[in-house]
């Protein structure tokens, strides 16, 4: 059992002789001078006394050792099992960031089957209007919900010409492009970008960093293979990246507004001619509400105006003249002229 009445004492000394062999020294120099552990008993005995007591506490500090071993042992074992569960979970994330990229990739790669006779298919003229002929034949906005289809509009890019649609070159791979560090395409929905890098990258290499209106994507200690600002704003949450094959970086960015194309990834890039894009034809029930809603809107005022009848805006300045004419029937509208 340790004694440790002495500790303090001990210490002192310790400090005092600095070191442990002028420790001793003083220890046995106290025995000689002030005991009679020398001359009080056979030299061999004196011996056998101090290697009993050196093999004692030998042995205790070996034990102390040996637990203090065991005890590391045990927790480098947790430290090791910490490790492999977080890279299992790492792993098991970039197999999820993986399957959904490929997922949405297929999604955006299959061809729209076509539509059932019954299916009402509305699409764009050259001149950005709805083609009324394809229109369904209901006349308000609200009965052109069903089965209905649109080619998704396209944006007119200002900075393009008018020479642009006559010329012979063919429509965008994707509706996207190619740069010389990356290859894009899109839907109205959304972009994908591709960034090749060296076979075996690791994704804790990879550094990508979405915001609004601005991407940067490169590798750790190297200059950013893309850092500049995007064309049109994103939504930074629904967007993500993953490693795929570790040689080619995959990236996927929610357009903010659904109802335009694109005509560069980063501002300075090479653009497309967006008036060659070509959509796919898409069903007015797979729109969002605040879009299918717009786009009801835009087919029914149309159809009216080709059948000679008043827009939406018209019949509800109509109705609030209407109301207002029966709220004063002591006025008189008979000479009264409305725009």
């Amino acid at each position: 059992m340790s004694d440790e009445r002495f500790d303090g004492m001990f210490l002192t000394i310790a400090q005092q002789a600095q070191g442990i062999e002028p420790l001793l020294d003083n220890l046995f120099s106290f025995l000689r001078r002030k005991t009679d552990f020398f001359v009080g008993a056979s030299p061999q005995h004196v011996e056998e006394l101090v290697m009993k007591v050196f093999k004692k506490h030998a042995a205790l500090s070996a034990q102390t050792e040996a637990e203090k071993q065991k005890e590391r042992e045990k927790e480098e074992r947790k430290r090791k099992e910490r490790l492999a569960k977080k890279k299992k979970e790492e792993e098991e994330e970039i197999r999820r960031h993986q399957e959904a990229m490929k997922a949405k990739k297929a999604k955006s790669d299959t061809t729209t089957p076509p539509a059932p006779p019954q299916d009402d298919v509305v699409e764009l003229s050259e001149d950005g209007s709805f083609d009324i002929a394809s229109a369904p034949s209901s006349n308000k906005p609200a009965e052109a919900v069903g089965a209905a289809e649109t080619e998704a509009p396209k944006e007119t890019n200002d900075k393009e010409g008018d020479d642009d649609d006559d010329d012979d070159s063919p429509p965008p791979e994707g509706n996207g492009g190619r740069t010389d560090t990356y290859v894009w395409t899109q839907t109205l929905q959304e972009l994908n970008v591709v960034i090749a890098v060296p076979p075996g990258t690791k994704t804790r290499q990879v550094v990508v960093d979405i915001k609004n209106r601005h991407l940067k994507v490169g590798l750790k200690g190297e200059a950013p293979i893309i850092d500049g600002e995007l064309q049109k704003r994103v939504i930074v949450d629904d967007s993500f990246w993953t490693l795929e094959d570790n040689k080619e970086i995959a990236i996927n960015l929610q357009k903010d507004n659904k109802m335009e194309w694109w005509s560069c990834v980063i501002q300075g890039d090479p653009e497309i001619n967006t008036k060659k894009v070509q959509p796919e034809n898409s069903k007015l029930a797979d729109l969002d509400g605040e879009t299918r809603q717009t786009v009801e809107k835009m087919m029914y005022d149309q159809r009216q105006k080709a059948m000679g009848k008043p827009t939406s805006e018209e019949e509800k300045k109509q109705e609030m003249l209407k109301k207002f004419m029966a709220a004063h029937p002591e006025m008189d509208f008979s000479n009264a002229k409305f725009s």
